[in-house]
């Protein structure tokens, strides 16, 4: 799910100009691929004075949410209904009923009458606050109210059925089901009953669509989103491309390194799988193909860098944010922790970029087509908004809402002096507008979540569940994470990373915090394999927008990008069953007892993380027989797993696997000279 959304195609930093006529087939091809991979690019066409008026709704949502965010409390039945409420506004402008060719400023009847209905369902809660928060203490709710619910529900189904898609409603729907079976059935009360129980637990009560989810989202992550937009429109992405360009151009396979780089960098400000392998992929991966990589491999190293996004501190994703309230951890603890992890998911990616490009003998860009670091650093200053954000939330003596407000004037200060992306009121009226049209789908993905977490929590299935896996699993914690992760990736094939995080936070998590996994690594867990579904075969939306760019298979570049962001899918088993790579330690533990353990644990997990990728790949110093590989995926996953007996064992098999590799590939040099 994009916490922060970015549509523009960065300029090339290597190549040289285009001609108009090409610039524009590269932004069409662009701009086709994101309509086909990512729901959120199918809205419809305003144009002339009918799009000024649109756009000026969403500046005013967005400047509402400001305002709302730092100067106004109100009370839950007032601030998150209307939140809803305006949410439903402009995502009924922004989105068509359909897919496909849009007619230019036309919206049916249809859409009307939704739009009005199911926002006047949200106002009619804030107008009578007062009311409901007696009667509700009561149930005391009266048909024409359950009707009013049960029409709010609906318009909050369908909007997410056109911002998000289809798959979390299956979900949604199949958990909304069992709410209705269970009151109608399981309390033997009938229909009428059983629907109106279950619309004012959905609908008016602060545990379905106005849980923790939709209220994270319109206190904080609403906000870094508008910032995202304002921090898109200071040219910072292209700024990183260049500066990932200086860093790594010149290497081996040196685009593919560029595409790791500057994907990790970009995602700091895009929490996109799809937007984030589009908008840099279009520069990196003909880059890459032009050096030697193969399509599907090209296609596949940016689909498993940008996926990273949503895992690269300090900002990651929208679900971090709900990570937070779900665990009663401040956020710059999340960012913390969030470190060890993700450096090393993109070592991960790194290693076997080099392994490949050494395997094929593929250079790197030549240093007269680099941009000069001498060139860039005069413009380091564009990072001054997201370094004083990381500062004012790291430091808690600020609220996050306040330091992204702070960063958002920073932003615009910052955007004065940058010449090539100069903030002028234009462009700060379409960061304003661009914001609040990123918030519609992350709002109603988190609506949609709130039912699945209102379903389960008012039917008791959480602790059914949690029964049926420990029994499933004999107790064995190892059992019971990897049932966690299949849910996880099947869950999230289709349905947005915050909105799998929500319903897995509220389903696994509690399993394996039963079983003595730490509540904060447990939720860790099902975050990073909820991420990955978006690589994973059969539906990996960032590994096919990927292919497209890169003209390639699209079943080959996913089954590419799975092995490319292999860490993933070891390193959260690590921190499962090691939490000191989280940060997490036992009581009493002294400093230099954390200090070594994180050494060593960090050592260990990079070791491992080479042996697995060199045994995927391949190569080390030449091509490896099959045996070797076996040897070095074994020896990389003991080295994996915690504990000092598995820690020989993995070293003594990696490292004889490389001195043999070594051996092997010198005797040939000599043999052929």
């Amino acid at each position: 799910m994009a916490l922060f959304k970015k549509k523009e195609q960065p300029t090339p930093p290597v190549e040289s100009a285009k001609t108009d006529s090409e610039a524009l087939d590269a932004a069409a091809a662009v701009d086709e691929i994101m309509k086909k991979y990512d729901r959120e690019s199918n809205t419809r066409l305003w144009e002339g004075w009918q799009k000024i008026a649109v756009y000026a709704v969403l500046a005013a949502f967005s400047l509402f949410c400001i305002y709302v965010t730092l100067f106004v409390t109100w009370m839950d039945l007032v601030r998150y209904p209307s939140f809803m409420g305006c949410i439903l506004v402009i995502g009924y402008l922004i989105y068509p009923a359909r897919k496909g060719v849009q007619k230019v400023n036309h919206m049916p009847w249809y859409d009307w009458i939704i739009m009005v209905l199911g926002a006047g369902a949200f106002f009619y809660v804030v107008a009578n606050a007062q009311s409901l928060t007696v009667r509700l203490g009561t149930m005391n709710i009266k048909f024409y109210e359950v009707v009013i619910g049960i029409i709010g529900i609906i318009a909050v189904v369908e909007l997410c059925r056109r911002s998000v898609g289809i798959p979390i409603l299956c979900v949604a729907g199949a958990f909304l089901l069992y709410a209705l079976y269970y009151y109608w059935f399981g309390r033997d009360r009938g229909a009428a009953f059983a629907v109106r129980q279950v619309t004012i637990n959905l609908f008016y009560l602060t545990n379905g669509i106005l849980t923790t989810p939709l209220q994270v989202c319109a206190k904080f992550i609403v906000v870094f989103i508008i910032f995202g937009a304002f921090l898109e429109r200071t040219g910072i992405s292209d700024y990183f491309i260049s500066l990932a360009n200086c860093v790594a151009g010149a290497a081996s396979g040196g685009p593919a390194k560029v595409a790791v780089i500057s994907s990790a960098l970009c995602g700091m400000v895009s929490g996109s799988s799809v937007g984030n392998t589009v908008t840099t992929g279009s520069v990196t991966i003909p880059m890459m193909k032009r050096t030697g990589y193969k399509g599907e491999f090209a296609g596949a190293v940016e689909a498993a860098a940008s996926t990273g996004g949503q895992i690269m501190p300090p900002i990651m994703g929208a679900a971090a944010f709900i990570m937070a309230e779900f665990t009663q951890t401040p956020y710059s603890n999340i960012i913390v922790r969030a470190i060890l992890p993700a450096v090393l998911y993109f070592t991960g990616i790194f290693i076997c970029v080099h392994l490949e490009a050494k395997r094929l003998g593929l250079r790197g860009i030549p240093k007269d087509q680099l941009p000069r670091f001498s060139k860039l650093l005069p413009k380091i200053y564009l990072l001054i908004p997201l370094v004083v954000l990381v500062y004012l939330v790291s430091s808690g003596t600020r609220t996050m809402a306040f330091s992204a407000a702070v960063a958002i004037v920073l932003a615009i200060v910052v955007g004065l002096f940058n010449k090539d992306a100069r903030m002028t009121p234009a462009v700060l009226f379409d960061a304003l507008a661009n914001g609040a049209k990123s918030c519609i789908s992350v709002a109603a993905a988190c609506g949609i979540a709130g039912v699945v977490a209102g379903c389960i929590n008012m039917t008791g299935l959480a602790s059914k569940l949690i029964t049926a896996i420990v029994t499933v699993s004999g107790g064995h914690l190892f059992i019971a994470l990897f049932l966690t992760m299949l849910c996880c990736i099947v869950l999230g094939m289709g349905v947005p990373t915050t909105a799998n995080y929500c319903i897995m936070a509220s389903t696994c998590a509690p399993i394996l915090i039963q079983m003595n996994v730490p509540a904060l690594a447990a939720h860790f867990f099902v975050f990073y394999f909820g991420i990955v579904a978006d690589i994973t075969p059969p539906v990996a939306l960032a590994a096919y927008a990927g292919s497209a760019i890169a003209k390639a298979p699209p079943m080959k570049t996913a089954f590419n990008a799975t092995k490319l962001a292999i860490a993933a899918f070891i390193v959260p088993y690590v921190f499962a069953l090691s939490p000191s790579m989280l940060l997490i330690f036992d009581a009493g533990t002294g400093t230099a007892a954390m200090v070594l353990q994180v050494v060593q644990i960090v050592i260990t997990a990079l070791l491992g993380i080479f042996g697995v990728a060199a045994g995927l790949s391949g190569y080390i110093f030449r091509p490896m027989a099959w045996w070797g590989r076996i040897l070095c995926v074994v020896g990389g996953l003991t080295l994996l797993v915690p504990g000092a007996a598995t820690d020989v064992i993995g070293l003594v098999l990696v490292g004889g696997v490389c001195a043999l590799d070594y051996l092997s590939a010198k005797r040939a040099k000599h043999g052929m000279a």
